[in-house]
């Protein structure tokens, strides 16, 4: 009977101890930061051509009447902000040309007054037939005509009113001042430049293609940018615009290189480089770091925007240089690869993406504007 309660106590401590571990957590996988990358332009050959910042949209500013400039507000370089007068114009003559057309509609009202009076004497008359029909459509006609002319007088005076509400020059979005054209006391006409706005928003970089180089380029082809203020993250682009003449001066046609990811801190008026790949075509490569091989087959992991988790991708490589390989096929460009310890990766691996100066890497916004 005793020796049945001890071994009832014996017992006790491994039930417990057995317990214990069928409750104990299973341990949690470590979301490890990489390093991601988006596959690159590359070609067997390329144009490099030197380019400046430029916003994506500079419209040029004038007033749309002649006058004096009685002020100037801003200068080139300034910051504006949408309807931010940037400019007046003297308003006297415009003051007097509203006062002329508001004398011409007091008169326009007056013979109209006078045109209806009379018409209204000459229809009694004509109904009491002392005088001819004739008569009277004469002067029913004058009576239309002051009224036609009362119209006339009417929309001069608000077109005159309009003309001196334009005598302010106000920017029409967010933006700085490209150039300055005008000086206060410099007189002006309508529509002569006074200001170019670089408007805030998309930014691009303007090349100039010589001549002999034209021919080989066209819209839509991609590009490489490396901005100077940033040179160790390359971008994507592709050429928007390119002119279908040459500058008479220096016989260079005029190129617009769209940058397809958003960049931060794009200073306007910045340098920039951009590479224009001459060969039968254009390839994406990779960083060689970026290439794991299994079984003789080459795979990249790739990062699934949705998800943040790893696949593994094959992909056919081309001819290696001392830093990337071409990318033959697998990839595109909007994909995010990773790009270092790429042996300690497995399929289904949740990661965390970061770009070389360790911030973290919008996948999904990158992916969807890429």
């Amino acid at each position: 009977m005793n020796f049945a309660f001890r071994t009832g106590w014996l017992c006790l401590p491994l039930g417990i101890l057995l317990t214990a571990c069928g409750s104990a957590p299973e341990p949690t996988e470590v979301v490890r930061p990489v390093l991601a990358v988006q596959p690159q332009v590359a070609a067997s050959r390329f144009d490099s051509f030197a380019g400046e910042i430029h916003a994506r949209y500079e419209p040029t500013l004038a007033f749309r009447v002649a006058g004096k400039v009685a002020t100037r507000r801003v200068d080139s370089g300034d910051r504006v902000t949408a309807g931010q007068v940037l400019a007046t114009l003297d308003p006297e003559d415009l003051r007097l040309q509203v006062d002329a057309a508001s004398a011409q509609l007091a008169a326009a009202e007056a013979d109209l007054a006078l045109a209806q009076a009379e018409q209204t004497r000459y229809a009694n008359l004509l109904d009491r037939q002392l005088i001819s029909k004739s008569q009277f459509d004469q002067v029913n006609t004058r009576m239309q005509a002051a009224k036609a002319q009362l119209e006339a007088a009417r929309a001069q005076r608000n077109v005159s009113a309009n003309q001196a509400a334009y005598s302010e020059l106000r920017a029409p979005a967010d933006g700085v001042i490209a150039k300055r054209l005008i000086e206060a006391g410099q007189v002006v006409t309508a529509g002569q430049a006074a200001f170019v706005l670089a408007q805030d928003g998309e930014r691009e970089v303007a090349i100039s293609i010589p001549e002999r180089d034209a021919a080989k380029h066209a819209v839509g082809q991609l590009v490489r940018v490396m901005l100077w203020s940033q040179p160790e993250q390359p971008q994507n682009g592709s050429i928007r615009e390119l002119s279908p003449t040459a500058d008479a001066a220096s016989r260079t046609f005029a190129a617009r290189i769209q940058i397809d990811a958003t960049v931060e801190n794009i200073e306007l008026g910045g340098s920039a480089r951009v590479f224009i790949g001459t060969g039968e075509g254009t390839q994406l490569a990779l960083p060689l770091s970026a290439i794991n091989a299994d079984a003789g087959e080459a795979f990249v992991w790739v990062i699934q925007p949705e998800n943040a988790q790893l696949q593994k991708r094959v992909v056919t490589l081309g001819a290696m240089t001392e830093t990337d390989v071409p990318v033959l096929n697998g990839v595109t460009s909007a994909d995010w690869v990773v790009a270092g310890g790429v042996h300690l990766l497995h399929e289904g691996q949740t990661v965390r993406a970061v770009d070389r100066d360790n911030r973290a890497v919008q996948l999904r916004t990158a992916t969807q504007g890429g």
